[in-house]
């Protein structure tokens, strides 16, 4: 084996590491939530707050690591990998980011927040049954928190922020906005179909995959019907429509065995998709 094959394999290696970095430490997943965040604004026309976005990033870095490590450090504090230790300190340095520009905000665009922080922290603190059972425990319950933790902080928070109240096109953007995550969760659902706890109760584990795959399709046909009554702009209606045609085209592909990165990047790439077709014409 050559100098240059090994100088190949030792950058993908590299590559390869930092990749799995940038989707572990749920960087992928923050910048999902930004994006939508920033298609709320493209669809009302409000302008960029980057204190605002920017929190919201990094408050998104801080609630997933804290939700999918927590467990894992308390229970393994002393035998932590080094892949697990560099999370945590990039999840500090997210943290003191978060306070940062949490700094520059509004007292009542903080205030906003906090629902949604309670959620986030009661989806992982036993508080039920005993203190034995937490939201993500609940039947059924886990694929609409995430839900309307998603949308809330996508949308309303967003326009609450900048508006002097709501108005039904918002709320509407609302629960289109549900709709919408809830169908880009499913092939998650469907790929931890047998590694979720069957007490959880997850679609997949109730109604089989086909069923949850006609569910999601049904979904996405609400999400449509709901952009018709929220805007009134082709374009933005278009976009919408490319995009729920590439959401479906995955979910009907998903199944239990799926490549490390389908749903993790490719599935989860998808909002960042909607902003950048966006951006090429609402610049």
């Amino acid at each position: 084996m050559g100098k240059g094959t090994n100088h190949y394999i030792c950058i993908m290696t590299c590559f390869r590491t930092l990749f799995d970095f940038y989707i572990n430490a749920s960087i992928h997943v923050a910048l999902s939530v930004y994006a939508l965040t920033r298609v709320t604004e493209i669809y009302f026309d409000i302008p960029y707050d980057e204190n605002l976005n920017y929190f919201i990033f990094y408050g998104t870095i801080t609630g997933y690591n804290f939700i999918k490590y927590a467990g894992v450090a308390k229970v393994y504090h002393m035998s932590l990998t080094k892949r697990l230790r560099l999370i945590q300190i990039f999840s500090l340095i997210c943290f003191c980011l978060l306070c940062y520009y949490g700094s520059l905000l509004p007292s009542k665009t903080l205030i906003y927040f906090i629902p949604f922080a309670l959620v986030t922290l009661l989806y992982v603190v036993p508080f039920l049954g005993g203190f034995q059972k937490n939201l993500r425990g609940i039947s059924y319950l886990k694929i609409f928190v995430v839900a309307s933790v998603w949308a809330g902080i996508t949308t309303l928070i967003p326009l609450a922020s900048r508006k002097e109240a709501l108005e039904l096109e918002m709320l509407l953007l609302f629960v289109q906005r549900v709709l919408f995550i809830l169908v880009l969760i499913l092939p998650f659902e469907i790929r931890d179909l047998q590694l979720d706890l069957k007490d959880i109760g997850t679609l997949p584990q109730k109604i089989g995959i086909e069923q949850t795959k006609r569910l999601g399709f049904g979904l996405l046909l609400l999400v449509l019907t709901l952009e018709f009554i929220i805007t009134d702009s082709n374009t933005l209606r278009n976009v919408t429509l490319v995009v729920c045609f590439v959401l479906l085209f995955m979910l009907m592909r998903s199944k239990q065995v799926q490549s490390k990165y389908y749903s993790s990047f490719w599935v989860e790439s998808l909002p960042v998709f909607w902003w950048c077709i966006l951006l090429i014409f609402f610049k």
